[in-house]
């Protein structure tokens, strides 16, 4: 009898191993945002620095810190890949300003109603804030190109914690095809005397 039970025991711890790999195995993986696909931009400029000033809270209702891509590295992975130096003095600097998600509670339907209703239960606001200066050889800024990228989505209270993070890829990527856009235009026009 005991020897059926220590048998059962070790079953049943096997086979929740094997589930425990299964969910490991069906996590996500997300790549990096980079845009080293795109033909880069030569700035007049003898080197291109990328700078993060968004200090994180790393506390809710910040989540941020919790995106399995970093919108503040996908900022920076701008910088690196679209400007390039093409010239002997001056340096050209991107700035993320900020990047951050908030995450906001939503109200959630009570009584009978609240039983028969999949809610949206929390709505993510986020915002990148991008700047690209050029500075002369004596460190005086000459000329500047911004842009910021928002949005907001809600998720359902039964969401997984893999379709969340879904979630908040497919808005990091949102944001950073805007981004991408609207600086090269700013760049383009704003900074056009210093593009080789």
């Amino acid at each position: 009898m005991v020897l059926k039970k220590l048998l059962v025991a070790c079953v049943a711890i096997f086979l929740l191993g094997i589930a425990g790999c299964a969910n490991d195995a069906q996590k996500p993986i997300f790549a990096q945002i980079s845009f080293a696909h795109l033909q880069p931009i030569s700035l007049n400029v003898a080197r291109v620095e990328v700078e993060n000033r968004y200090v994180p809270p790393a506390t809710r209702p910040n989540v941020e810190h919790e995106f399995p891509v970093s919108p503040a590295a996908s900022a920076l992975n701008w910088g690196r890949d679209r400007l390039r130096a093409g010239g002997s003095s001056g340096v050209a600097r991107v700035i993320v300003r900020r990047a951050s998600v908030v995450e906001v509670a939503l109200p959630k339907s009570t009584g009978v109603k609240g039983l028969f209703t999949r809610d949206q239960s929390e709505r993510y606001d986020a915002v990148i804030d991008m700047m690209v200066e050029v500075r002369d050889q004596v460190g005086k800024v000459r000329v500047t190109a911004e842009s910021i990228a928002k949005r907001s989505e809600s998720v359902s209270e039964n969401i997984s914690l893999s379709e969340r993070q879904k979630v908040w890829f497919r808005m990091t990527e949102a944001m950073m095809v805007d981004l991408n856009t609207s600086l090269e235009k700013q760049v383009r026009i704003h900074m056009k005397d210093w593009i080789r």
